[in-house]
């Protein structure tokens, strides 16, 4: 949202910018690996403070950045820290929880993610117009240190005891099942609504703000479904709610794929709702299921596999909008991108989710029939 002020303000051409995210992107991706190993060897508390406290400094210096070239550096120092804080936060969420309550944990994480990756651009949108686009950077300094603080006071230091591990072979199949489902998530999430807003604001004449906030009932279903994703994967284990999830996000999809719906009234918002639902169920089966399959002491290299996976989705859903962007804006290119979203969803989430953890019951359902 910002990039445009970017150019302006540091005299540069916009098609120059695009280094200011592929530079984040770039050194969030080569250390969530490593960060992963860190966290499982020092903690996800202390890893989580060392990537915040990083992830505040390139923010401040980027909003001091004078040249392009100082702005891209200070973005390479914040997508160290948030290449730490993304594994660390997710193994963070679940370290004072037993297995079968990891579900209600996440919910809230996954309420938090979902809700951010689509109101960030919505923010970033009004301080850029209201502040001016070092706002973005300067915001982020107190966020980044309330979020440290929360952390030093909340997060235990001591995890849960740890837990009986699976087999390897059976690990490495749930691992990579949720990974999958986790990418794809990402990929129509972002895809999708990448692809929207451009088609609001070029073709539906909307502004940057107006076809952000044209969105913004998503984000808020997306954090309405997965503290309820949660509830369910306590009770019932990760395939449930994962199924469902893909149902109904393909069942809106199917319907915004009808040529000639219109897409930029108060009729769109109706298929919206079980998108933005089905997606918001995502976030929790797919974590737990990865989590609960491994032993806690390698929670963090999982949780930096989870994490490589909705950045690869994330990647792919941007670079196919692009493709198909490139070929116009116009209503059957959104019409036609719905529809191979929700091909996806049902040919490769749904047999996907089928692998995630057990058929029926959880782990809470088995911790009750031992006992």
């Amino acid at each position: 949202m910002a990039l445009p002020s970017v150019a302006h303000g540091l005299k540069v051409s916009s098609a120059s910018t695009a280094v200011v995210l592929s530079a984040y992107f770039g050194a969030y991706a080569l250390v969530l690996l490593p960060g992963g190993e860190l966290v499982d060897r020092f903690g996800a508390r202390r890893l989580a403070l060392l990537g915040l406290g990083l992830f505040a400094l390139g923010a401040g210096l980027g909003a001091l950045a004078s040249s392009i070239g100082a702005l891209v550096g200070t973005r390479v120092v914040q997508g160290v820290g948030a290449g730490l804080v993304s594994p660390a936060a997710l193994a963070g969420a679940v370290s004072g929880f037993p297995p079968e309550r990891r579900g209600s944990a996440l919910g809230i994480w996954g309420a938090s993610a979902g809700i951010s990756n689509l109101v960030g651009p919505l923010l970033g949108g009004l301080l850029t117009v209201w502040l001016g686009w070092r706002a973005d950077w300067w915001a982020l300094v107190p966020l980044a240190l309330i979020a440290a603080l929360a952390i030093a006071r909340q997060m235990p230091r001591v995890l849960h005891g740890q837990e009986a591990g699976l087999r390897e072979s059976r690990v490495s199949r749930v691992v990579i099942a949720a990974t999958l489902v986790a990418a794809l998530t990402f990929a129509v999430m972002i895809g999708c609504f990448y692809l929207a807003e451009q088609y609001l604001q070029r073709e539906a004449g909307y502004s940057a703000l107006g076809a952000a906030g044209a969105l913004v009932i998503v984000a808020l279903l997306v954090g309405v479904a997965a503290p309820l994703a949660g509830r369910l994967v306590d009770e019932h284990g990760e395939r449930l709610p994962a199924v469902l999830g893909f149902v109904l996000a393909a069942g809106g999809l199917a319907v915004l794929a009808i040529p000639g719906l219109p897409l930029a009234s108060a009729v769109t918002i109706v298929p919206l709702i079980p998108v933005g639902l089905g997606l918001g169920m995502l976030f929790v089966p797919t974590s737990r299921a990865a989590l609960n399959a491994t032993p806690l002491a390698s929670h963090g290299r999982t949780s930096a596999i989870l994490s490589v996976g909705r950045l690869l989705g994330a990647g792919a859903g941007a670079g196919i909008a692009g493709l198909l962007l490139a070929g116009g804006t116009d209503a059957a290119t959104v019409h036609g991108a719905m529809l191979l979203a929700c091909i996806l969803c049902v040919v490769v989430g749904i047999p996907a989710s089928l692998r995630l953890g057990a058929p029926s019951g959880g782990i809470a359902s088995r911790a009750r029939a031992s006992t």
